[in-house]
């Protein structure tokens, strides 16, 4: 019986997210872009950035490594295209460091504009310095192994979100969200929507009768707080 074929290992072109909808993107936070998703697509907390005023947004490189092994990160860095997002699955393993300094600085000259790691990265101090956005799980001084194969631009999961190669990768000080190439086109009217929204509620909560939410007593009485025609 002939075997299906299988993809290859490491993928060399990709389909990205459009970079007008990324410019686009990239003007809202991290939180409004998970709330209009349906408050989906928002990574764990663990996965962090380095310095808060780190800010980024691209289409998705994805790179699944086995713990404690860059191999592939250093075959991903070989197909980048200036603009994308490096993320991988790096197993949520901090026992070592998958990225530092120099690939850092290799990245930046890349053209990449962040990197996002389910794992350890080292030399902190130096990638603050550098300006690259980087988000990882934690930090270990020890150095990776690379001679562990794995694969590039294939679907991974990364802090709990499933991420599609050339989806839309936002970051900010709260974290990291990520949409899917598909429905970035039709979130980010939603997103402007959710801006005026929330610029009229901080207005209402700076006046003591109007900062309770207008959803509040019906919210509390479908949760079974409150019974009907009870008030606060």
């Amino acid at each position: 019986m002939r075997q299906a074929a299988q993809a290859p290992e490491l993928i060399r072109e990709i389909e990205r997210v459009d970079q007008r909808l990324v410019e686009q993107a990239g003007r809202y936070a991290a939180s409004i872009l998970a709330d209009v998703a349906g408050r989906r697509g928002a990574l764990s907390g663990r996965i962090a950035p380095l310095a808060p005023k780190m800010r980024m947004a691209g289409p998705a490189v994805t790179v699944e490594v086995r713990p404690g092994d860059n191999l592939m990160i250093h075959a991903a860095l070989a197909l980048v295209k200036p603009g994308d997002v490096l993320v991988v699955d790096g197993k949520g393993d901090l026992s070592s460091a998958l990225m530092g300094e120099i690939m850092c600085r290799q990245a930046m000259v890349l053209g990449v504009s962040g990197v996002v790691i389910d794992g350890a990265v080292r030399d902190s101090e130096a990638i603050r310095e550098l300006g690259i956005p980087v988000y990882a799980a934690g930090l270990n001084p020890n150095g990776p192994t690379k001679s562990v194969p794995g694969r590039v631009n294939h679907p991974i999961s990364v802090g709990g979100v499933s991420v599609c190669p050339g989806d839309l990768v936002v970051g900010d000080a709260d974290g990291v969200t990520v949409i899917e190439r598909g429905k970035v086109a039709a979130l980010l009217p939603l997103a402007a929507e959710k801006l005026v929204a929330e610029a009229r509620r901080m207005v209402e909560v700076q006046d003591p009768r109007t900062c309770r939410p207008a959803w509040l007593e019906g919210a509390l009485r479908a949760a079974g707080v409150l019974n009907e025609g009870d008030a606060l």
